[in-house]
């Protein structure tokens, strides 16, 4: 009996569990309605999906990273032509800014040219009377005294309009510039410095000197 019937327990205990298994408890969302196994199974393909998709790209970029190189690459040998373009424009025109400095200079050099040659032709067009005038005096014979002092005077003058002017000396300080002193000469008459005799006189064209006076200066005994 005892057998049999602790036979018989586990017939009895099946269906229940049979029971439990066909009728499981409703499983609830979030929000209290029922979930579908058929959206979990959707989300968890949609996932496995967007794996996939991310992967792909990740393949993608890394086969396409040779392409970028290439682009790369291509970028910077376009910027280099671009330097060198512009390297080039700026020698030419460096050769140009060269060419014409080089132009100027001529230029001035054949203008500075020009201005001495009319300057020396108007300094011998104005001597010009003065040699005949001596030619005058010579051909005139006898006292020929005037006649010079006469040329002088009109050679004096050309000199003068082209800029000539005679240096003080007799009685004036010494004045290193335009003086030069040959000798000195003590004296009780005179302040020291200043000179007392000119030995030839000097000349200053247009402001600057172009020969000292040599003149004898007076010393403080």
């Amino acid at each position: 009996m005892n057998s049999e019937e602790s036979n018989r327990e586990p017939d009895h205990k099946e269906p229940l569990e049979d029971a439990e298994e066909t009728n499981p408890e409703p499983v609830e969302e979030a929000q209290g309605t029922p979930a579908d196994p058929g959206d979990i199974q959707d989300v968890e393909e949609a996932e496995i999906v967007d794996e996939t998709e991310v992967s792909s790209e990740l393949n993608d970029l890394s086969e396409e990273e040779p392409g970028i190189a290439e682009e790369e690459l291509s970028a910077l040998a376009a910027e280099l032509d671009q330097a060198r373009r512009e390297r080039d424009d700026y020698l030419e025109s460096l050769r140009r800014l060269k060419a014409e400095f080089e132009n100027s200079r001529k230029r001035q050099e054949r203008e500075m040219t020009r201005i001495r040659e009319s300057a020396s032709e108007k300094l011998v067009t104005g001597l010009l009377p003065v040699l005949d005038n001596l030619d005058r005096a010579l051909e005139a014979g006898g006292d020929i005294r005037g006649g010079v002092q006469a040329t002088r005077e009109q050679l004096a003058e050309v000199l003068e309009q082209e800029g000539l002017a005679l240096v003080a000396s007799d009685g004036q300080h010494f004045d290193p510039n335009v003086h030069e002193a040959v000798m000195g000469q003590p004296s009780e008459e005179h302040e020291d410095g200043i000179i007392l005799q000119t030995f030839e006189r000097g000349y200053v064209l247009n402001g600057r000197s172009i020969r000292p006076a040599k003149v004898v200066v007076a010393r403080q005994v």
